[in-house]
């Protein structure tokens, strides 16, 4: 076997070098033919990764079982290097097939590069990931890959550092995985790459990020883009200085130069597998030969003369002339090779075009026979459904929808007619409108055996002498607990360590449980979230606190992007049960008293989102969403650490179930339902209201995500036929959310005897202190007064005008 070494450290065989040059031409040709197939119709969208080819190949190489990868759309060259892409997928993936088993990175729910191995089982368990190469799941927004990427290097750090997790050797061995990074270098101007960078050098993990240096950003050059033009440069200060400091290792290379990329890639994972320390790789000199993607060409935006110097230095290119200077391989050899790789892609095209439009096929011939027979069956309309199935039968490259549409169309036509053949046209349309509900609204939330929905409730125990104390002790003795029995489980965020955060919910638990488990975190909500979703992908249990709701913001797109849509984007292939724990509502001023409520509601579809009204409910939760596999935001009321609750004997195993809204006080005039803070204020004013005859029913939701499962509420509007919404989120915010899902979808409208009314706060932030609250947000004046009119309108003589 003919071996290359130019150093004592790196060999390569020829065989292995031409197998890499394989590789690198079948994924050109994929490119190549892939933008043909968006030019031609059969696709809507592709982006590709010609150009990164080489480096790509090189870092395959020293990427072993139990790595993971989180990266950049464009690294399918990568993919096809570790055996975790086929051809064949590829293109499954360009199509949008829906079959999981052809397109097993997204099902079809994501365009082409969007990569992500399935860590799960069918039945939702996880995979061993030891004996795998990982890939975490790909999502469009340029940069959002990195706070992730810190999460799976720190889950290596947890599982070397912490003997408890040594046991786990599905997902670990001894912490010796890497975390793979890439990124472009436009993107590296993102506020999350650089809160990444520092915060990977700060914490030391395993964290490899390879920045792929095209000098473009789709037509912004780099000089518009980065200081220097050269982003190792301005990171050239995180460099260590010597083994054992806090730092980087950096290194540049070309990306056109084969060898010397595979001499980096080896140095920089030995130093980074074994020491832990954090690596960057910027590789310059890429190009990218068709452009950012098929929306538009680079000859718009780029010179003659970089044109030709892309041309002249293609990766692919520079990697044939190295093999023949260097006589380790022959024209005729490569040519072989290149026509061979051209003809592998010819077929697995082929063979995924054939495959995607099997089961489309399947549809539109049925819906061609179905509406045949309907328009027999028919005396009139018939020529209105022969017109329908002639345009559907002349459709080229039919999508499902056409079928679809074709069926709900003529059977406008029939609407009065009773026929067999109208019956079966029906029976189809059920059947395919299920399939394909499967195919593109599924797993938006777990549907294993773990799933939240099915955890067991417990009632809190009380004991007589069970002691009244703050609430914030009642979470502290259930974090307690909950630390002492799941040594998987973890606690991230500001002042959560030492202090044991700023409502003192942790006091004492770093000191007991140690700085690994319970752990401060510097001012970064968006890489404490990141932290959270990486480790909970390799099988941790964190809880990521973000100190206040109204500093979730910074986090709300990676929690948005890449946490709530996981399971959804994956078809169920993966999922990061992450606990998100924050606190807002009512406390001082326009910072720390947030209630967005409307707009976590509309970003967060696919995490549970919990508002319990005291830290008893708080701490049941808990509880539930540890035994589940699900992500969750748990908002806790600022104002409520400190009021006494009893501490239940069982504050350890007690669980609140979610999507069950808990009747507070018992009415027959009117329903109002609130959750959180408010819960005390609408109680207030109910005894107020009792005060002058009316009897308000309260219901507290105490989850917004999932809202009222069994419909109660619905059914206390049958009561008492009259209903008010009340939160502290801005107008037509979470009160407009829960009015939408009680009237419309609960159809509760059919009890109401008054217009359904929703009272929020007012559209600005809180203004500060105890009067900036009792004027910015509804208070227990404002519930009765609302409440009154409505009475008032009912029942004028015994509710006369209070104004």
């Amino acid at each position: 076997m003919q071996t290359v070494e130019r150093t004592n450290q790196l060999s390569l065989t020829k065989e292995e070098m031409l197998q890499d040059y394989r590789i690198a031409c079948e994924s050109r040709q994929a490119s190549l033919t892939g933008r043909k197939e968006v030019f031609m119709g059969k696709a809507k969208f592709g982006i590709f990764g010609d150009g990164k080819e080489v480096a790509q190949l090189a870092m395959a190489k020293f990427f072993r079982n139990g790595d993971f990868r989180s990266g950049y759309y464009r690294d399918q060259t990568f993919m096809l290097a570790i055996g975790e892409l086929t051809v064949q997928q590829f293109f499954a993936q360009l199509y949008a097939h829906t079959d999981v088993e052809q397109e097993p990175s997204t099902a079809g729910r994501s365009m082409t590069g969007h990569f992500g191995t399935r860590l799960l089982d069918d039945e939702g368990k996880w995979k061993p990931q030891t004996s795998a190469k990982n890939s975490s799941a790909d999502i469009s927004p340029t940069g959002a890959q990195m706070p992730r990427l810190l999460g799976l290097a720190y889950a290596s750090k947890l599982y070397r550092q912490n003997p408890e997790l040594h046991q786990f050797k599905d997902f670990s061995i001894d912490g010796n995985e890497i975390a793979f990074g890439t990124i472009g270098n436009a993107s590296t101007s993102e506020g999350v790459f650089f809160e990444t960078i520092n915060a990977g050098g700060v914490l030391q993990v395993p964290m490899l990020v390879s920045v792929w240096d095209d000098g473009y950003g789709i037509s912004v050059p780099a000089k518009y883009q980065t200081t220097k033009e050269s982003i190792s440069e301005i990171l050239a200060g995180f460099q260590r200085n010597a083994p054992g400091e806090q730092g980087y290792e950096i290194f540049k290379v070309k990306g056109w130069d084969y060898y010397s990329l595979c001499e980096v890639y080896q140095q920089a994972t030995q130093v980074c597998r074994e020491q832990h320390v954090p690596v960057l790789i910027h590789v310059e000199e890429m190009t990218q030969p068709q452009g950012h993607s098929t929306s538009g060409s680079h000859e718009r935006y780029k010179t003659k003369e970089r044109l030709a110097w892309e041309e002249e230095y293609d990766c692919i290119k520079q990697m044939r002339r190295w093999l023949i200077e260097n006589q380790y391989a022959t024209h005729e050899e490569l040519n072989q090779i290149e026509a061979e790789a051209k003809e592998a892609v010819r077929i697995a095209r082929a063979n995924a075009w054939s495959s995607f439009n099997a089961g489309i096929q399947e549809d539109h011939s049925q819906c061609l026979v179905l509406l045949e027979k309907l328009a027999e069956s028919l005396n009139e309309n018939a020529s209105e459904i022969l017109s329908i199935r002639e345009e559907l039968n002349k459709t080229l490259n039919p999508l499902r929808s056409d079928a679809i549409r074709a069926a709900r169309r003529a059977l406008r036509f029939v609407r009065r007619e009773k026929s067999a053949a109208k019956r079966d046209l029906l029976k189809w349309l059920e059947t395919v409108q299920g399939e394909n509900a499967e195919r593109y609204n599924s797993y938006l939330y777990s549907q294993s055996d773990e799933s939240a929905l099915l955890v067991e409730e417990v009632k809190p125990q009380y004991l007589e002498d069970s002691p009244l104390v703050d609430g914030r002790e009642v979470l502290q003795a259930c974090f307690d607990a909950a630390l002492a029995r799941e040594p998987r489980l973890f606690a991230i965020g500001e002042d959560v360590g030492k202090i044991g955060d700023v409502n003192q919910a942790f006091a004492g638990l770093q000191e007991k449980y140690g700085e690994l488990r319970v752990t401060d975190a510097g001012i970064r909500e968006c890489t404490i979230v990141g932290q959270g979703i990486g480790a909970a992908l390799r099988g941790l249990k964190p809880i990521a606190e973000i100190q206040y709701l109204d500093y979730l913001l910074y986090a709300i797109q990676i929690l948005s992007d890449d946490l709530a849509s996981l399971q959804y984007r994956t078809k169920g292939g993966q999922k990061a049960p992450v606990i998100v724990r924050t606190r807002g509502h009512r406390l001082e001023g326009v910072w720390h008293s947030g209630s967005p409520m409307g707009m976590i509601l509309h970003s967060l579809r696919g995490m549970h989102v919990l508002v319990p009204r005291n830290m008893t409910q708080a701490a049941g939760f808990y509880n539930t969403l540890l035994q589940a596999d699900e992500p969750a935001l748990v908002v806790e009321c600022l104002n409520g650490y400190r009021l006494k609750e009893k501490l239940p004997a069982n504050v350890g195993e007690f669980t609140v179930p979610l999507g069950m809204p808990e009747i507070l006080r018992k009415g027959t005039d009117i329903t109002i339902v609130t959750y959180g803070s408010m819960c005390r204020i609408v109680l207030d004013a109910a005894e107020q209201l009792q005060a002058v005859g009316i009897s308000a029913e309260v219901i507290d939701v105490q989850t917004l995500l999932p809202f009222d499962l069994e419909h109660l509420i619905s059914d206390s509007i049958r009561k008492t036929n009259r209903v008010l919404f009340t939160d502290e989120d801005v107008s037509g915010g979470t009160t407009g959310f829960m009015m939408q899902k009680v009237i419309d979808e609960q159809e509760a409208w059919r009890w109401l005897d008054a217009k359904p009314t929703a009272l929020s706060a007012h559209d600005h932030r809180p203004s500060y202190s105890t009067d900036g609250d009792y004027f910015s947000k509804p208070n227990a004046e404002d519930v009765f007064e609302v409440v009154y009119g409505i009475m008032s309108e009912a029942d004028p003589e015994n509710f006369p005008s209070i104004y």
